[in-house]
């Protein structure tokens, strides 16, 4: 059993929770709750922050703290911490997302598609984005969030989270067509 595991389902004994059904205890509530997000919020803490082991502390924290409210744990109770523990280990600011003029186009870029991308040079670029272009890009795009629920999260009208996808989708496509240049200069 993991750590975090450990910290969070040996608790004093079982409790249960009204509002779920079967009889369900509060250990199996949070099992079914860590099993079902625990791999999403891993990833998006490490693909803010790009390191590891501080993805595995925020995550901790993160259900630690979502385990320690008296309200029943579920996937938005999880989002919101995570959100919260983004903003105090500092990757993520605590405004909502900033919209800076998009990066100009220059006639002679190379279009950048689908095909013919490398792994590794869409995540080299994803770690270029500004941390709330990251985010919501992440979100939107990887995760599968519908705007209004990223609105929400961050703090944001609908219509910001909107743009701020096209904007992050941008800059994504320009940093990965500067890496694919680079790389066939160098070959």
């Amino acid at each position: 059993m993991l750590d975090l595991e450990k910290q969070i389902f040996n608790q004093k004994g079982p409790q249960t929770i009204a509002s779920q059904s079967a009889g369900q205890t509060l250990e199996q509530v949070r099992r079914d709750v860590y099993d079902s997000h625990r791999h999403r919020a891993f990833a998006l803490a490490y693909y803010m922050t790009g390191n590891e082991v501080e993805a595995e502390e925020i995550l901790i924290r993160t259900f630690t703290r979502v385990f320690s409210s008296p309200n029943a744990p579920d996937g938005p109770a999880v989002d919101a911490s995570l959100f919260e523990e983004l903003r105090q280990a500092g990757v993520l600011p605590a405004c909502a997302p900033q919209q800076s003029a998009p990066p100009p186009v220059t006639r002679d870029g190379q279009s950048v598609t689908g095909e013919g991308i490398r792994r590794t040079d869409l995540e080299e670029a994803l770690r270029h984005l500004p941390p709330n272009l990251r985010m919501v890009f992440l979100l939107r795009d990887v995760e599968g969030y519908a705007p209004e629920a990223i609105a929400r999260l961050m703090g944001c009208p609908e219509e910001e989270v909107r743009r701020t996808v096209v904007h992050a989708r941008l800059q994504l496509r320009l940093a990965v067509a500067k890496i694919q240049k680079k790389r066939q200069e160098a070959a």
